[in-house]
């Protein structure tokens, strides 16, 4: 596992709240909160930006990507809708947490409440080499499910 030093701001919204950190020793992802005054119903198929009190200065080649609590998710039915939700190094803003309610029920969140996870994860970027023909591979060109869903499928 390796480090990287990431900048952070405390914005006011966050006071008393403690800054986004890890559940365990090996967490990929560090938990963020909802740094909000009053609590927001979040409806059946409702989307909401939750803020979380912190502004963060990613190094050149990084991203965050804010993710859904799997808890959340498979509980109570709540995501995040462009997972994950990416946080380039130049941003200077609020991080917030697009969530979603997928169920049938509204959904409270409230102050404090672990609502996304956000990862630091390394990037490159593209440079492109235009070519008139790929190299061949035995799956060529099939994609949307051309794997089957089982082993026995893909035998």
């Amino acid at each position: 596992m390796s480090q990287v030093t990431v900048s952070i701001k405390k914005l006011p919204n966050l006071k008393e709240l403690p800054l986004p950190s890890y559940a365990t020793l090996d967490s990929a992802g560090l938990d963020l909160m909802a740094a909000i005054e009053e609590p927001i119903t979040l409806n059946p198929l409702e989307r909401r930006a939750v803020p979380t009190g912190i502004a963060i200065a990613l190094p050149k080649g990084f991203e965050a990507q804010v993710r859904p609590r799997s808890g959340l998710a498979l509980k109570h039915g709540i995501s995040v809708p462009n997972a994950p939700g990416t946080i380039d190094a130049d941003y200077r803003g609020e991080v917030c947490a697009i969530l979603i309610n997928l169920s049938n029920e509204p959904f409270v969140i409230e102050r404090g409440m672990r609502i996304a996870q956000m990862v630091i994860a390394q990037h490159s970027q593209a440079d492109w080499n235009i070519v008139e023909t790929l190299d061949e591979t035995a799956r060529g060109a099939s994609g949307f499910g051309s794997t089957g869903v089982s082993a026995k499928q893909a035998a």
